[in-house]
């Protein structure tokens, strides 16, 4: 899918600078090995410490869509420390993690690891959210409760991390439309929205359902191991 704008409704943003690159070598704990060129930056708009991994070949990935050919695989994955730290079932999130890291590598491209856990409510409200959850709301529906957005999250420093690095243009990885829309706003054009995997669990099941009914989720429930 190719998401097109008017060039009226995009709204740049103000750039950042590329602060630290270091080389890390990766290992999940299923064994899978990579090694990650991991950049800080200087200027993001959110003033928070967000990550870029460029993973496999990002540097000819860039050179190749500079050239016109395809975009480097991107993914944008919010901090959740429950399911990237200690395997929560609750959600999908460390399964999508492992996942884009090895999808990523492959293509070459961009991790992007972002600093708003919970959709942005933060780790204390998400696990109040929780608590709301087993007594009978929805994701969606324990956050207003709480006070806050449905989803709070911003992609404004995704979008300077991209461009400071020189991916203007992207191949999304990710079932999320809200990414594409925000990163194509503030001047990162999407040149194809890539899903994820399905990562079904007991656990987790009416959550990614109410992900696919309330915000289009593009998870086919149905495909799942």
């Amino acid at each position: 899918m190719t998401l097109t704008l008017g060039a009226d409704l995009v709204s740049p943003v103000p750039g950042a600078a590329v602060r630290t690159r270091v080389t890390v070598p990766l290992r999940f704990p299923d064994g899978y090995a990579t090694t990650a060129e991991v950049v800080t930056f200087d200027g993001l708009a959110d003033g928070r410490e967000h990550l870029l991994l460029g993973l496999g070949d990002w540097r000819g990935a860039l050179a190749r869509s500079a050239a016109g050919g395809e975009a480097p695989l991107v993914r944008p994955h919010s901090e959740c420390l429950t399911g990237d730290v200690f395997g929560s079932e609750r959600c999908d999130c460390g399964p999508q993690l492992r996942e884009a890291a090895e999808r990523i590598t492959a293509a070459g491209g961009f991790l992007l690891y972002l600093r708003q856990e919970g959709r942005g409510i933060g780790l204390y409200a998400k696990l109040d959210a929780y608590a709301l959850q087993d007594a009978g709301l929805d994701t969606y529906e324990a956050n207003l409760a709480l006070g806050h957005g449905e989803d709070e999250r911003d992609y404004t420093a995704a979008a300077q991390m991209l461009q400071a690095v020189g991916a203007d243009r992207v191949r999304l990885l990710s079932n999320n439309p809200d990414k594409a829309v925000q990163l194509e706003l503030h001047g990162v054009g999407v040149t194809e929205r890539v899903p994820t995997g399905v990562h079904l669990s007991a656990a987790n099941a009416r959550y990614l359902a109410v992900k696919r009914d309330h915000t289009a989720h593009t998870l086919d429930l149905s495909l799942a191991g």
